[in-house]
C-alpha cells in the first residue's frame, strides 16, 4: 500500500514568535520586533507615557518575556535611536559608494535623511531623541550624529568649491538643512497628502532653490512634486 506524505502546513503568522529559524536568528528577530513595537508606541504616546506593559501588550506577549531581549525601557530607547542613526549612516555611505557629481550626492543624502525620519526608528530619533537617556548613552549617540553632520558639511563645502553651491558657511548650512529635514519626523503622517518620496523631493527643491521667485530657470534643477504625482487621499 502506498502512503501519501502529508505536506506541512505553512506558517502564515508573521510574528517572530512563531517563525522557524536558527536560535540566534529567532532571538534577533524577536528583539527587533520589541524595538519596532516600542518605537511605534514612543512616537504615538511619548517615552514617559509608554510602559513595558504597553509594549508587551502590543506584541501579545507577557512582560517578563521582554526581559529576555532588553534590560529596561532606557535600553529600548537607546537602541531605537541608535538604529535610526545607523540607517542614516548606511544611506549616506551607500550614496558615497555610488559616486556621481557632488550635487547629486548631496541630493541623494538629503532624500535618504528625509525618508528615514518618516520611518519608525527615524521618527523616534526626532520625536524622542536622546534626552531621556543617561549621560554616557547620550554621548555615544552624539558621536553618531556628529558623523552625519560632518558628511553634510563635507558635501556642502565641496559643492561650494566646485561652484555648484552658493558661498555660505558649511557648518551653518548643514545645521539648517538637517534641522529642516528633521522636522518632517514630527509632522509626517502615513495617511497624509504626500508619500515620503514626494516629501523628500519637495523639501530638496525648497532647500536648494529657496522660496523666492527665480528668474534663472537653470537654478531649478530639483523640482517639487506636481499635482499629477501627488498621492490621492481617500
Amino acid at each position: 500500500m502506498t502512503t501519501t506524505r502529508k505536506r506541512p502546513t505553512p506558517v502564515t503568522d508573521i510574528s517572530p514568535w512563531t517563525r522557524t529559524s536558527s536560535r540566534e536568528e529567532q532571538r534577533e528577530a524577536k528583539r527587533n520586533a520589541v524595538l519596532q513595537a516600542a518605537a511605534q508606541l514612543f512616537n504615538e504616546r511619548g517615552f514617559h507615557a509608554t510602559s513595558l506593559d504597553d509594549v508587551a501588550e502590543k506584541l501579545n506577549v507577557s512582560k517578563p518575556t521582554l526581559y529576555y531581549y532588553v534590560k529596561n525601557k532606557e535600553e529600548i530607547l537607546f537602541e531605537c535611536v541608535r538604529q535610526g542613526l545607523a540607517m542614516m549612516q548606511k544611506g549616506i555611505e551607500d550614496t558615497r559608494k555610488a559616486g556621481g557629481q557632488t550635487l547629486d550626492q548631496l541630493t541623494a543624502c538629503l532624500s535618504t535623511y528625509a525618508r528615514i525620519v518618516t520611518m519608525d526608528f527615524g521618527m523616534c530619533l526626532i520625536r524622542i531623541g536622546e534626552d531621556p537617556l543617561s549621560a554616557p548613552r547620550r554621548k555615544e549617540l552624539r558621536k553618531l550624529k556628529a558623523a552625519i553632520d560632518m558628511e553634510f558639511r563635507r558635501l556642502i563645502a565641496k559643492g561650494i568649491d566646485e561652484g555648484v553651491i552658493a558661498p555660505c558657511d558649511p557648518k551653518m548650512a548643514a545645521f539648517v538643512t538637517a534641522g529642516a529635514l528633521s522636522w518632517i519626523g514630527r509632522w509626517y503622517r502615513p495617511d497624509g497628502e504626500f508619500t515620503p518620496e514626494q516629501i523628500a523631493e519637495q523639501c530638496n527643491a525648497i532647500l536648494f532653490n529657496g522660496i523666492l521667485q527665480r528668474t534663472d530657470v537653470a537654478a531649478a534643477k530639483v523640482r517639487p512634486a506636481t499635482k499629477t504625482t501627488r498621492r490621492k487621499v481617500a
